[in-house]
């Protein structure tokens, strides 16, 4: 047994240490290359929050508009790919980040339990009546541009999944992520502004997403609006107010989503250069940014805040990629707003559960 000065050097020490170092020894993630990354365990632990909600119809929150009574239904009845996890976006990413796991991690536990709800939600039917939704005329904004835009990054997923059931989902969902695209096309030349803020309707997110996708599946069409898009609204911005966040239930940085969207549209030295006139302190060595503050994560807006957390750890990993003279200190920044949320995603309470693991996931296995 230590005797007491041993115990209160020891106490020191531990108190001491950074939280983040701490954090970095869960079994659940890992330090690797300045970054936090997935575990086994870690994606075992995630994949128990979406399977939990996927095929569980209520608690639901529609989204849609009625037009007539043919919709007035069970969500399942209009919704039968994605009825799950409380609303429709949710139920998209959290399929998303079931497929993210498997390929990343071919022997998880879950394995057989994902693969069979996997293949009943994303049925062939159940695609085409999910299409119906986004061709009725009173419901042209229904998931404008957030759920879009995952359905594509979802569908990005099973374009490169190497595996039969990977490719039969595919093939299924193909359609959807289709007409979604066109409707990408249809829409953004239409807006005479972007939209900043920091919930669902973001657009700089929504376009991240919706690139990679256009990226990977050749989606010239897609890919030249996204562009055309993003200078028109953002080549010019200067000095960000990100001074101004976070907003009370926000869970996208307008700023750092901003940001990360332009690494993608600019080449590397033209990005470095706009990069220091849209936010000029991250050129600052002491730039810090404090996490945001839960207090209530049974209230689904307060709760929000973890979701902030984790997507600017996102965004800083991709920012500190293209910008390596402050590299070291954008990683700090996003290792403590992840060592801050992680701990949080499983929180007991249904609100953060149905919808965390996925930004968390994200955040923790970016390429």
């Amino acid at each position: 047994m230590m005797n007491y000065s041993k115990r209160l050097l020891f106490f020191c020490l531990v108190v001491s240490m950074p939280f983040t170092a701490l954090f970095a020894q869960s079994d659940h993630y890992t330090l690797k290359d300045g970054r936090y990354a997935l575990t086994l365990k870690g994606a075992s632990h995630f994949a128990a929050l979406p399977l939990k909600c996927m095929q569980v119809e209520f608690p639901y929150k529609t989204g849609i508009t009625f037009g007539d009574s043919s919709s007035t239904g069970l969500p399942k009845d209009y919704h039968p790919a994605f009825y799950g996890c409380f609303d429709w976006h949710s139920s998209v990413h959290g399929h998303w980040m079931l497929i993210r796991l498997l390929k990343l991690f071919p022997d998880l536990p879950e394995a057989a339990e994902i693969r069979t709800k996997l293949a009943q939600n994303l049925s062939a039917e159940n695609i085409r009546i999910e299409m119906k939704m986004f061709n009725d005329r009173n419901n042209k904004t229904f998931e404008r541009t957030y759920g879009w835009a995952w359905l594509l990054q979802l569908q990005r997923e099973l374009m490169t999944w190497d595996d039969p059931l990977g490719r039969k989902l595919r093939d299924n969902v193909a359609p959807l992520a289709q007409l979604l695209s066109d409707l990408y096309v249809q829409y953004l030349p239409k807006m005479s502004y972007p939209i900043r803020v920091g919930e669902h309707p973001n657009l700089a997110f929504g376009l991240k997403l919706a690139w990679d996708y256009a990226a990977l599946a050749g989606d010239q069409k897609l890919t030249d609006i996204i562009r055309v898009t993003a200078l028109r609204f953002y080549r010019n911005d200067v000095n960000g107010p990100l001074a101004w966040e976070p907003g009370g239930s926000d869970f996208l940085s307008p700023c750092l989503e901003e940001a990360d969207l332009m690494s993608r549209i600019l080449p590397d030295k033209e990005y470095q250069a706009w990069l220091v006139k849209f936010l000029p302190v991250v050129d600052d060595p002491r730039f810090t940014l404090l996490p945001g503050e839960v207090k209530d994560r049974t209230d689904g807006k307060l709760v929000h805040l973890d979701g902030l957390n984790l997507s600017r750890a996102s965004a800083l990993y991709t920012i500190a990629k293209h910008y390596p003279k402050n590299k070291a200190n954008l990683l700090k920044l996003a290792n403590t707003h992840l060592s801050t949320a992680l701990p949080n995603v499983a929180s007991g309470d249904y609100m953060g559960e149905h919808w965390l693991a996925s930004f968390a996931v994200y955040a923790l296995t970016l390429q």
